[in-house]
């Protein structure tokens, strides 16, 4: 099986639910109440969406993630 590494942006939404977004998969996300459920979640929804989609390329890189305050 090949392994490939996704990166994944964890949010918590205002009703407390933690929210995922896989930055390499448009439109790839989940939500949970708990972080070990939501990283399930995600696996899960990882595996949906690259078996529907097996000829998918992604158009971009992922190089960083910054918080900047002002």
């Amino acid at each position: 099986m090949h392994h490939q590494t996704y990166n994944v942006i964890v949010e918590e939404g205002i009703d407390g639910f933690l929210i995922s977004s896989v930055i390499e998969l448009p439109g790839c996300h989940t939500q949970a109440k708990t972080y070990d459920e939501l990283v399930s979640r995600t696996k899960e929804a990882i595996e949906l969406y690259v078996e529907e989609r097996k000829h998918f390329k992604p158009e971009s890189r992922f190089v960083g993630l910054q918080q900047i305050t002002l």
